[in-house]
């Protein structure tokens, strides 16, 4: 499963309900991206959070 490298975002599972109570599962996904960053001297392709990318640039 795909999960930020930064702030650790994976989905998430839950349920919708209806106006009448249903409960059906779904499931929640984060705005992961591939980027390709330097770690510990290597060049990797990472999972990372637009909410992350968006916090490095500042």
């Amino acid at each position: 499963m795909a999960k930020c490298v930064i702030t650790g975002k994976h989905k998430s599972l839950g349920q919708t309900r209806s106006h009448a109570l249903n409960a059906t599962k779904r499931s929640w996904k984060p705005n992961l991206q591939r980027r390709r960053m330097v770690i510990d001297g290597k060049l990797q392709t990472v999972y990372i959070s637009v909410k992350a990318l968006k916090a490095m640039a500042k």
